[in-house]
């Protein structure tokens, strides 16, 4: 791959507006593609270093966006991650952590305040769509300011860093699975248990583990006979698994969640994230060890659900 292959004429360049990136991983050659790749992408490289260069804190002027790959964690670094959590919260930078699975449950732990971008095992061009996304949609403050014909950049530059991400794509073996847009909810709408005129819900309790561990059995069962893509459903996989969780009153890690999500994990922590700022999902540090999180059901989603099972069992003891 070459830089012309990928290069076109930005109309943001003129405004400004092509976002900084700031690079750190270990190897030479990895940050040298990572660059070449942002770079193409029409993305202003700002730094590139290594990654103990960030963790220790040399690294003061962090750039709009942080990409930097971690991929073993001990407790060392477990420490340094926690710190730099908070550094990024005072810069306002967008962070994107780069990691592996064995080391997920370490990172998300490690950053309770960023909300970083996790991306797992990622691809270049799941790294670039990343970056896109920010590009695209953060920073409204600025975007509001804008000319149309800026606002105008902006959504071709949204456009070409697809269309770059798909050619990056053809030059890997491994699928893009975090390239699909991904959206809650066309209108930012929240979750919510309907009310019967003004009087507070009646509370229903929790269904039986068993009667949806056994749900989720059947759901899984169909990847015998049909490819799992057609019935994919990470959100309402994670729900079922997380009540049935709670019902077992155990404490679901999201790695754990992840497979339970049936998705790749980049994905699967896309849902996730999505789910806790609908307020479906809880984040819950586990106090005797900081280096792990748990994700867990809300009050709301908990009632959510034993209505849900309610409502279908129902019919099922009518007629026995």
């Amino acid at each position: 791959m070459t830089q012309a292959d990928f290069s076109y004429s930005s109309a943001l360049d003129g405004a400004g507006l092509a976002a900084s990136v700031a690079i750190f991983a270990d190897g030479t050659v990895q940050r040298q593609q990572m660059a070449q790749d942002m770079e193409a992408a029409g993305f202003r490289v700002s730094q590139s270093a290594e990654l103990a260069e960030l963790l220790s804190g040399e690294v003061t002027l962090l750039g709009d966006v942080v990409l930097m790959e971690c991929l073993t964690v001990d407790a060392q670094v477990v420490a340094a991650l926690a710190r730099l959590d908070m550094r990024v919260v005072r810069s306002g930078a967008q962070l994107i952590v780069l990691t592996s699975m064995q080391a997920l449950d370490s990172v998300f732990a490690a950053f309770e305040q960023s909300s970083p971008q996790i991306l797992v095992d990622s691809t270049r061009a799941d790294r670039v769509v990343a970056v896109g996304r920010i590009a695209g949609n953060a920073d409204n403050r600025r975007v509001r300011d804008l000319s149309e014909q800026d606002r105008l950049a902006l959504l071709r530059l949204s456009e070409q860093v697809d269309a770059i991400a798909q050619r990056l794509d053809g030059l890997e073996s491994t699928p893009v699975h975090s390239a699909s847009v991904f959206r809650l909810s066309d209108k930012g709408e929240e979750y919510h248990v309907e009310k019967a005129g003004n009087a507070a819900p009646r509370r229903v309790a929790l269904p039986n583990p068993r009667v949806v561990r056994r749900v989720i059995q059947q759901r899984q069962a169909r990847a015998k006979f049909f490819d799992a893509e057609l019935f994919a459903d990470p959100a309402w996989d994670m729900l079922l698994d997380l009540v049935a969780a709670k019902g077992e009153k155990a404490q679901v890690s999201v790695t754990s969640l992840c497979i339970a999500a049936g998705v790749p994990a980049t994905t699967a922590l896309r849902w996730i994230r999505q789910m806790t700022e609908a307020g479906l999902f809880e984040r819950v540090e586990d106090e005797a060890d900081r280096r792990r999180a748990f994700i867990a059901l809300s009050d709301r989603a908990s009632d959510a659900m034993a209505r849900y099972f309610a409502e279908i069992e129902a019919p099922v003891a009518a007629a026995a």
